[in-house]
Formats: C-alpha cells, structure tokens, sequence
C-alpha cells in the first residue's frame, strides 16, 4: 500500500468515527432531555438554593384545566428595588399547597427571586415555603 493510500484510509477512518461519535452523543443528550416537569422542579430548587427574600401578597388562583389534566397557578406580587413585579407559580406538583390554594388569595407571603433576574421567583419550593404556615 503506497503512503497516498494509507494516508487516505486513514483520513477516512478518522472521519468516520469522528462523525459516528458525534452521532452518538447526539443521540445520547436527546435520550436524556428532561421534561418540563424536571425542569421546572430544579429551577425552584435553584431559586430556593441562591435566591434572595422579599415581601409579597398572593393575589389570584387560577385553576385551568389542559388535556384532562387540572393545574394550580398561584398568582401574586412582589417588589424589589422599586419594580413591582406579578407572577405565577404552577404549585401541582406540591401537593400540600395546592390543597391549601383557595385560602391563600390575599395573604400575604415571602417571595424568593433571583438578584440578578429579578423576574425569576417563586413562592414556594420542595424545600422551603414562603406561605407562613398552612393549616386550615
């Protein structure tokens, strides 16, 4: 085999397992996507972990039903820095909130948002609840 010919099949070689590695590992990271569940889940998880506390009121329930499937949006309010800023957390997946949901129109309540978006916040998490203590 002339050196032109091992240096081709080499290169060819290498091409193609470069290509059927990127493949895989495409493959791979589509495999392990998570669902909007998941992810919802480690955002409130990384707002508990490194958010900071501000005074807030919930202000609306809303319960729309989508698919079959019946979800609890607490909506409320909050202020930082001036800014007054209204949002709505889906609470479905922490039972003993959304159990507790209809009462809470009104009250008021410890918000955790993120410094340096001050948008991305939560009123309760897997961890931690800014709701004050729910026994009803």
């Amino acid at each position: 085999m002339t050196p032109f010919l091992r240096l081709t099949f080499g290169l060819a070689s290498a091409g193609a397992l470069a290509l059927g590695g990127w493949m895989a590992c495409a493959r791979y990271l589509r495999w392990r996507r998570k669902d909007p569940a998941e992810l919802e889940r480690l955002r409130r998880l990384d707002i508990n972990r490194r958010g900071r506390i501000g005074a807030g009121r919930i202000v609306d329930l809303v319960e729309p039903q989508t698919a079959g499937a019946k979800s609890v949006l607490l909506g409320y309010a909050y202020e930082v820095a001036g800014v007054t800023y209204e949002a709505a957390q889906d609470v479905t997946a922490l039972p003993e909130i959304a159990a507790m949901a209809r009462f809470l129109s009104g009250q008021t309540a410890s918000v955790k948002y993120d410094p340096k978006r001050p948008a991305n916040s939560i009123v309760a998490c897997e961890e931690w609840s800014g709701l004050g203590p729910l026994s009803h």
